[in-house]
């Protein structure tokens, strides 16, 4: 039987302590990768170590300072796969356009979209023959909701530039994975009533778990006739 195309590759994931990102880091895993995890909390990449074991190592990172970021990809050295799944929200909350605190707002592209622009900058010249870049956006790039057209310009923002590096960058593979809702650490705390409102008109009507998803990343990296696309991971709700 052959062997997995991850098998033994390194796969660097930035947001790798946590939700998606960890559950990532644990797929490539059980398919015999290499993983390097990284964070702006140094205890949650020790946490996620833990968690890990063998086969994994982890850096702390600032990715809205590129002199961090370059630090900490000189410390890596070449590897195969680039994963960015950083991307809290922060104080950033939505609402009427009057009322949006812009400073929250600049604070959450800052780490969706410029870090991640700052990490491939820095990473993708250590990337092997062969390897991939895969991004992070959300649903709501494809269907706003009222109070929230800053969260879907900064997603948006994402899926071009997935397109954009994918020509730049060839033949670097570089795609995007686009989840609905996924019950990570912090939407598990979600309500219930809550949960189901927002899923009910879906065709699967739940919310994912993060391996669901995290499947979606490993089918990017191993596909190597797929770049410049955007893979929606939503329960269907893309067609309803």
């Amino acid at each position: 039987m052959a062997a997995d195309p991850l098998h033994a590759k390194k796969v660097v994931i930035v947001g790798g302590t946590s939700g998606i990102g960890l559950a990532v880091a644990e797929a490539a895993l059980a398919q015999g990768a290499k993983v390097v995890v990284a964070s702006s909390q140094q205890a949650s990449v020790d946490a996620a170590l833990k968690r890990l074991g063998d086969g994994a190592e982890g850096h702390a990172i600032d990715v809205n300072d590129e002199a961090s970021v370059a630090g900490v990809f000189e410390r890596i050295g070449a590897f195969d796969h680039l994963v960015y799944t950083a991307g809290d929200w922060g104080s950033f909350v939505g609402g009427p356009l009057a009322g949006v605190d812009l400073n929250a707002a600049k604070a959450a592209l800052g780490v969706r979209f410029w870090g991640a622009l700052a990490v491939i900058k820095h990473g993708h010249g250590k990337i092997a023959e062969g390897g991939s870049i895969t991004l992070t956006d959300g649903m709501m790039a494809h269907r706003p909701m009222k109070g929230a057209a800053l969260s879907t310009a900064i997603l948006g923002a994402i899926e071009y530039l997935t397109r954009g590096l994918a020509l730049d960058l060839a033949p670097i593979r570089v795609n995007c994975v686009c989840p609905g809702l996924v019950m990570t650490e912090r939407n598990s705390a979600m309500p219930a009533a809550a949960v189901e409102r927002y899923t009910a008109r879906l065709p699967l009507a739940r919310g994912a778990v993060p391996d669901e998803v995290a499947q979606a990343y490993l089918y990017l990296m191993r596909g190597g006739y797929t770049t410049g696309q955007v893979l929606r991971v939503d329960g269907g709700g893309s067609v309803v």
